[in-house]
């Protein structure tokens, strides 16, 4: 039996207010669509149809590869959508057609596997998702007969005072025999509210020919949509909820799991500590020991284990194992902490790499930088790599000592060993072992003080 699938993208989302098409809105770091996407992808579907509505480009530059786009250029509803779909993929005997909508992200791929073994199990013409909700209000209601079979979906705006008082209701995700849905759908009418071909519609054309029709509750949860800014927010904290869970399952510790983001992308290994404040974002990976936290954003970096950071932002950079980073630490991307390093308090790192036991403990800019091993930089030491047209590159050897304040010139090589003097420009190559100094002679002006008080109060007296 062949699964194919219709996931229906159409829908314009004006009630986000957004200048995003809403299936394209971000849930840890996944676009709506792919977490329905990700869920359809447990039931390797033979061929995935992905509707859309004209224009929608960034929809389309989000999809995967594997699935195909079919344009609904008129708005005529969901069962016309999933027409538009039959167009491009043949669906015939033998084959289970699954359709859903494409803002559903907690969907899970257990429901659906759920929905399709019914679905097999009774032979039924169609299957779909129903649940039991406290407030049923804008969905469509599951009219059952006397002996509790499906007989009909009714839409919110459709149904008589008496329907609305049905709490089951549809939650738009379906799976139809191939050799049936086809004539259904072309059955379907437009005598509703909104003059659109529904596609529950299909479920009373099939009960009217003497097909069968289950339906299989699932949790409300599950079932979920996005219509709206506040639906959005609610959606992504269930989401937040389920990856964290499932994390701590596998052996990292949180202190406070509902302060910590991790996007769907992230790799952890057992172990690792979280602290509160934290957000794991793109293509992380944390090894196990290490503590990331109070208060840190991480993208696309990998974090080598037993390091630890805290009140830290960090941009497609590499931590080493057992370095050290913050607090109120910036590293941009291509800064490279190996073993044992530390960037320390407010130090600012781009494109630099601090090697095996290197050390800027505090307030400095490290860019377009080789930090040698054991090498200390100080406190208000900056790299100047930027002589207002190109980047140049500063090298500082194996345990050299860069005095407090020091501005390196690029491009320029500190020796292995070597020193510079404290307040220092160097603007030159500093030879292995050597000591650099580069300032003025000081010059004392005695009474200095007092001249400039005598001026500031005849000033004041005019």
């Amino acid at each position: 039996m062949a699964v194919k699938a219709v996931v229906l993208a159409a829908g314009s989302g004006t009630r986000m207010k957004s200048r995003l098409p809403k299936v394209v809105h971000r849930l840890a770091g996944k676009p709506m669509v792919q977490w329905v996407l990700d869920a359809l992808g447990g039931l390797q579907p033979q061929e995935t149809i992905v509707v859309v509505q004209p224009g929608a480009d960034l929809v389309v530059a989000t999809l995967p590869q594997h699935v195909t786009v079919a344009v609904q250029r008129e708005q005529m509803g969901t069962g016309h959508a999933t027409r538009v779909a039959l167009d491009v993929m043949a669906v015939g005997p033998g084959d289970q057609l699954v359709v859903l909508p494409a803002d559903t992200p907690l969907l899970t791929t257990a429901a659906l596997l759920e929905m399709l073994a019914i679905h097999r199990r009774t032979g039924s013409a169609a299957t779909f998702l129903s649940a039991d909700v406290g407030d049923p209000g804008g969905y469509g209601r599951v009219v059952r007969d006397g002996w509790d079979k499906v007989t009909r979906i009714v839409e919110h705006k459709d149904a008589t005072a008496t329907e609305r008082k049905i709490t089951e209701i549809n939650g738009g995700v379906y799976v139809f025999d191939g050799e049936l849905v086809g004539e259904a759908l072309s059955a379907i009418g437009t005598d509703n509210s909104q003059g659109e071909y529904y596609l529950p519609d299909v479920v009373s054309i099939l009960v009217e020919a003497g097909h069968t029709i289950s339906a299989h509750k699932t949790s409300e949860e599950e079932l979920s949509g996005v219509n709206s800014q506040d639906q959005l927010a609610e959606v992504a904290s269930v989401i937040r909820q389920r990856i964290n869970r499932d994390w701590m399952r596998a052996g990292v510790w949180m202190k406070d799991p509902s302060s910590v983001y991790i996007d769907a992308q992230v790799s952890l290994e057992a172990g690792v500590a979280l602290f509160p404040g934290v957000h794991l974002e793109g293509d992380t990976s944390i090894d196990a020991g290490s503590e990331i936290g109070p208060d840190g954003y991480l993208r696309d970096t990998d974090v080598g284990s037993d390091a630890k950071i805290w009140y830290a932002v960090i941009r497609q950079a590499s931590i080493g194992t057992e370095a050290e980073v913050g607090p109120y630490v910036s590293l941009r991307p291509g800064a490279q902490l190996l073993d044992g390093s530390k960037a320390g308090t407010f130090v600012e790192m781009k494109n630099a790499i601090l090697r095996e036991g290197a050390k800027a403990n505090h307030l400095a800019y490290l860019g377009d930088a080789d930090i040698g091993e054991q090498a200390n930089i100080g406190a208000g030491t900056i790299t100047v790599n930027y002589d207002g047209y190109e980047k140049h590159r500063t090298v500082v050897g194996k345990g050299a000592k860069i005095g407090s304040n020091t501005m390196l010139v690029a491009p320029v090589e500190i020796g292995e060993g070597a020193f510079t003097g404290a307040g220092s420009v160097i603007t030159k190559d500093v030879s292995d072992g050597a000591l650099a100094i580069e300032r003025s002679t000081q010059t004392e002006i005695p009474g200095y003080a007092a001249r400039r008080h005598e001026r500031h109060q005849r000033k004041k007296a005019d």
